[in-house]
């Protein structure tokens, strides 16, 4: 009798806070044959932390093409394997999607546990509208290339979200001062679950002005979220007031929705119900 497939596991880890691990995650990691980690070392700390041991497979994004099929044939042998990134979500701008391609392919079930994922937990805090947004990742190292994939969705009515590392983090708040002007609206989430957490949002030219102030804003885990490009209606009002009033017009009628935002941010209400009309609240 042909042994049946194992099953890979996507499994979501903290993205700092160990607290914010699942119990579902946990218990996959006890039941699984083998965890197929971008940094072993990294994981093991997580994994010791819950005083699990488990076999480790190197798998990143040096080795992933090449490490895929051996994968492959070890859950065609029946093997259960767990895959995780450093932290957050796997394949969110980490590595797997060959893995899950492959899997896919040769038809492995997949199981995807959901969790921490810090492009979606900055974006809950940041006060920017997030009923549509479109997530792109890290953007280009070089600054020619960062202003031309910029310019690409200079145009883009969506919330973007960035990641970004701490070295480069002014320079591309500069590109993106170049590119989108001065007073677009930008939130940086910074250290997202950790100690020193600080989620801080401004017209960028504000924004950068902050950070230049004190060198210690610009460390760590960074995730930087753009306001879309909004009509011209929009524009008089602040992206938190423009949200507000998505929020209160799902629960009440847009009059009074556009009467409760009117008072908190000091607008004209039949202005704010205009709105909301033409935005088919």
């Amino acid at each position: 009798m042909q042994k049946s497939f194992g099953i890979l596991y996507i499994v979501a880890t903290p993205i700092g806070n160990l607290q914010d691990i699942t119990q579902r995650a946990l218990d996959t990691f006890q039941s699984v044959d083998l965890i197929a980690a971008e940094d072993t070392r990294h994981s093991g700390l997580l994994l010791s932390h819950y005083g699990i041991k488990k076999p480790f497979f190197a798998l990143h994004d040096h080795n992933e093409q090449q490490k895929a099929d051996l994968l492959v044939e070890k859950l065609q042998q029946g093997v259960n394997i767990a895959l995780i990134s450093d932290a957050g979500t796997p394949l969110i701008s980490d590595p797997g999607f060959h893995l899950v391609r492959k899997c896919r392919q040769a038809g492995i079930t997949v199981s995807p546990l959901p969790g921490a994922c810090a492009a979606i937990t900055a974006l809950c805090a940041a006060g920017i509208a997030s009923d549509r947004f479109c997530f792109e990742g890290f953007l280009p190292a070089k600054s020619k290339a960062r202003c031309d994939k910029l310019q690409r969705l200079v145009e883009e009515e969506r919330t973007l979200i960035f990641y970004e590392s701490t070295h480069r983090i002014l320079d591309t708040l500069e590109d993106i001062k170049t590119v989108f002007g001065e007073t677009r609206y930008v939130v940086l989430a910074r250290e997202i679950t950790k100690t020193w957490e600080t989620i801080t949002g401004n017209e960028v030219a504000q924004l950068l002005a902050w950070l230049k102030a004190d060198p210690n804003r610009t460390k760590g885990e960074m995730v930087l979220i753009i306001e879309g490009k909004i009509n011209s209606e929009e524009k008089q009002f602040n992206p938190q007031a423009i949200q507000a009033l998505k929020l209160i017009s799902q629960e009440l009628p847009l009059k009074k929705a556009a009467a409760i935002v009117a008072e908190l941010y000091d607008y004209k209400k039949n202005a704010l119900y205009q709105l909301g009309l033409e935005m088919n609240l």
